[in-house]
């Protein structure tokens, strides 16, 4: 379930009476645009009010003739698919902070500059964005949004999703503890123990995250290990 100091109302009005559950506001939008939802991890509690904020319970004589039972968890999914979900102008604003703040890791992550194969920094996705006027719609999800994103600033900064491979030799006093972090930050593609203990594995990933994939590389084998950018 989620706190109730990050729930909001989410509200329906019908048959002249008013119905709130209170939600957390992502998941209920997930929920509303028709994804798989877990309905108790986004609420805050299982009960249907009158009014959430002052704690007034509706009567099950309400929830009945509404709804035709009394069942909190056969009620909440109707008011979030078929009423609003209520946000104050702070908790808006810190929800899209959020929901930008996702997008721009998401595409710092797992995109680079094509002329330079490097990854851009966050804070200049940020200025891109802010550049082109992107506006988060809070009813779209992280990956709608950061397709729209993506189309609105490569006309401002080069930028596109791409993965790299990395080859990794490891030496034999690291290998055994190192390769199984080593190999699960990506995709092994391909992988060989030699004579000596040395693990030599080629593992994809995201082309934004190699400084990440470099520093787990050199931590687990203090610096030891070679690493080598492939080519394709």
């Amino acid at each position: 379930m989620v706190r109730l100091d990050d729930a909001v109302p989410a509200r329906l009005k019908t048959h002249g009476t008013t119905f709130e559950v209170l939600v957390d506001p992502d998941g209920a939008l997930a929920l509303k645009r028709g994804d798989s939802v877990n309905l108790e991890d986004i609420l805050a509690v299982e009960d249907v009010f009158e009014n959430a904020s002052r704690g007034d319970r509706s009567p099950e004589e309400d929830l009945q003739k509404a709804f035709g039972t009394t069942d909190p968890l056969s009620i909440a999914p109707i008011i979030i698919k078929k009423g609003e979900i209520s946000l104050t102008a702070d908790q808006r604003k810190r929800f899209l902070e959020n929901k930008r703040r996702q997008v721009i890791e998401v595409i710092a992550r797992n995109a680079i500059n094509p002329q330079t194969k490097t990854p851009h920094p966050p804070g200049r996705i940020d200025q891109a964005m802010t550049e082109a006027r992107v506006n988060i719609d809070p009813t779209k999800s992280t990956d709608e949004l950061v397709k729209i994103v993506m189309k609105a600033i490569r006309p401002l900064i080069p930028i596109r999703f791409e993965e790299v491979e990395v080859a990794v030799k490891v030496p034999p006093e690291f290998a055994p503890k190192a390769y199984g972090e080593i190999s699960a930050f990506g995709r092994l593609t391909r992988e060989a123990w030699q004579n000596n203990g040395a693990w030599i594995g080629v593992v994809q990933i995201p082309a934004g995250m190699q400084t990440e994939f470099y520093d787990l590389v050199n931590r687990l084998t203090k610096g030891e290990a070679e690493t080598k950018l492939l080519k394709h």
